[in-house]
């Protein structure tokens, strides 16, 4: 063991972290209907908010703006937070520059704050105290901080190690401390070590981003794990420095990572985020949550479903909403002196989604919204989710009216749920043959029956330049508008299918789309509402998670028009009976553009679409 003090870094390479961004996304980028990080840049937008385009100190008595961590960085990402004896919140970041331009890759920087939305940088963890079995190359990842006996304890991610001889073989690390500020005592052996896949010698599970705790009886667990691999819990000795019996899964591999747990209210709540992290302008990344009343599981979400079943479980805890925020996940979650609540996350500025130039570090800056707790669920805001203008501060003076009280109700009703009347035109599909007012992009073989449109999945995609997948379509409505359809689609559950997916699109042309599809991905069967649209000379493909899909399932858009910008803002909603209905995230096609809206299915042969109708409705 050695011990060091945060300081200021010398300068780093800065091609090690591109390179292992890309690897990761040569792993993901195999599901063209699922995206992964990193992708290509944003489309400059003529009305980016004020807020996206000029400085801004973000302070005002008793208020805040987002980003909090504009005072010190451009970007800090996977954020954790922990409050120091000294009364001080401390906040670690994953290991990037912080600021553009920069060139220093700072090793698991540290900023402090006397009241959660006004930081200052303190040094890096882990400068000049690499672990001993980190490769020359690695980088430090996703940190968790806790106090446990009077010590605190950082666990963070190791790229690469020496423990093989293969590249790609992540490992979970361990550092301690009197006090956040340091000086850290880093531990030379691995807590969690590589471990292998199914695949060649040099195949890795993902052993990402730590989440330790200590349960009612006072024994240690750390969750650890991404999508190749699945997110898994296990006891950790007294020592907290190795793992002690087998490991359970507690979310389902290909869908969740970013681990944060906290106990509420006799349960347990597993955060995970799911989607793309770094997509630049299409980043989809969104958090969901699953509770249990052991730490070890099962997790499952607000309608029962398991966060490892097949068909996976979470519930929305915070997901992109049409403004500025997008790729908004990977958090922690801290409470103030009032009792409130605050979940701490990165996201990117769809305007600026890049810290310097495009294809390049995702620019992800750290924000800090309000936690809910409605029914016995976290939610941002009630439902809204991240925050662009100035919101109330938490309560971090003692001397607050507030302080040491219970936090009060959350202001205001949630969201409204979407409703559908007045049908304006569509198809029931009941008269043997499509209705009037439908097109074909590159007509396919789907055809009229039985009261449903049937249409097999095609081998063919709508993707980044792979632009071969049949497309059908009819105008929209002026104004707003909500179109729904009835999905049934046989892709079974468990077994691996890649990528068959059927649903809805709202559709300018092939490189500007929006599709909301019933989707599978390996072993899970997701709903997952994508975005694609050209930037710096490419495309770029994201995608968000909404509700967990059945063998039918029913999907609807709603559409409206953003009367400051003339955006189209299209959010997806999904059901599994027609009847309760779940709000997922936003996104939006630019102001000027007339997109159509249809049907599609394709990623792959050997499935079976039938859409029941397609229901148009005024809102």
């Amino acid at each position: 063991m050695r011990t060091v003090r945060p300081t200021r870094p010398r300068a780093r390479r800065t091609g090690a972290a591109a390179l292992v961004l890309a690897a990761l996304a040569a792993v993901l980028a195999q599901a063209p209907g699922h995206a992964a990080p990193p992708a290509p840049p944003a489309e400059a937008s003529a009305h980016a908010p004020e807020s996206a385009r000029g400085p801004d100190d973000g302070h005002r008595p008793g208020r805040y703006r987002n980003p909090v961590s504009r005072g010190f960085a451009d970007t800090f990402a996977d954020p954790a937070v922990v409050r120091g004896e000294d009364g001080a919140w401390y906040a670690f970041g994953t290991t990037d520059p912080l600021r553009s331009g920069e060139g220093t890759m700072h090793a698991l920087p540290v900023a402090r704050s006397t009241d959660l939305v006004d930081w200052s940088y303190v040094g890096d963890a882990l400068d000049g105290a690499a672990p001993d079995f980190a490769a020359d190359d690695a980088l430090y990842w996703a940190p968790d901080i806790t106090r446990h006996d009077g010590t605190y304890w950082l666990y963070f991610v190791v790229t690469e190690t020496t423990v093989t001889d293969e590249s790609g073989d992540s490992a979970i690390g361990v550092a301690t401390a009197p006090t956040p500020a340091g000086p850290w005592t880093v531990h030379d052996e691995p807590v969690v070590g590589p471990r292998r896949g199914a695949g060649a010698s040099d195949d890795f599970q993902w052993t990402f981003d730590p989440a330790h705790v200590v349960d009612t009886d006072g024994r240690r667990y750390l969750y650890y794990g991404s999508y190749y691999g699945g997110i898994h819990v296990t006891e950790l000795s007294a020592d907290g420095t190795r793992p002690v019996g087998e490991p359970t899964m507690v979310a389902v591999d290909n869908r969740f990572e970013g681990a944060y747990v906290v106990r509420r209210h006799g349960w347990w709540y597993l955060f995970a985020s799911s989607g793309n992290c770094c997509a630049g302008p299409t980043t989809g990344y969104s958090v969901f949550a699953g509770r249990s009343r052991s730490v070890r599981g099962p997790f499952v979400d607000r309608e029962g479903v398991p966060l490892t079943a097949s068909r996976t479980g979470g519930s929305i805890v915070l997901t992109p909403n049409g403004n500025r925020w997008i790729g908004t996940g990977h958090n922690s979650v801290v409470t103030d002196l009032a009792g409130q609540d605050w979940m701490v996350y990165h996201a990117i500025d769809r305007h600026r989604p890049y810290l310097d130039e495009p294809y390049g570090i995702n620019r992800r800056p750290m924000l800090i919204d309000r936690l809910d707790w409605v029914d016995g669920w976290p939610v941002v805001r009630r439902g809204r989710g991240a925050s662009d203008g100035w919101q109330q501060a938490p309560v971090t003076d003692r001397r607050h009216p507030r302080a040491a009280t219970r936090p009060d109700t959350p202001s205001g009703p949630p969201p409204r749920d979407p409703y559908a009347h007045g049908r304006v035109h569509g198809d029931e599909f009941d008269s043997g043959r499509l209705g009037p007012g439908w097109s074909w992009v590159r007509e396919s073989d789907g055809r009229v029956e039985d009261g449903s449109f049937v249409w097999p999945t095609q081998d063919a995609e709508l993707h980044k330049g792979t632009n071969d997948a049949s497309v059908l379509l009819r105008r929209a409505p002026r104004g707003d508008y909500t179109v729904e359809t009835r999905l049934t689609l046989d892709v079974g559950v468990d077994t691996v299918r890649n990528y068959q997916q059927a649903g809805l699109v709202a559709y300018v042309d092939d490189d500007r789309y929006l599709r909301f599809s019933h989707v599978a991905i390996w072993n899970t069967r997701q709903t997952e509402f994508g975005k694609e649209m050209p930037y710096a000379d490419d495309l770029s493909y994201g995608s968000m998670t909404v509700g967990p899909p059945a063998a039918t399932t029913w999907l609807r858009l709603r559409h409206t028009r953003d009367r400051r910008t003339g955006e189209h803002r299209f959010r997806a909603y999904t059901s599994r009976d027609g009847e309760h209905w779940i709000a997922g995230g936003t996104w939006t096609l630019p102001a000027g553009t007339d997109p159509r809206i249809g049907l599609i299915a394709h990623g792959g042969a050997g499935a079976t679409a039938e859409f029941g109708y397609f229901r148009v409705f005024r809102r």
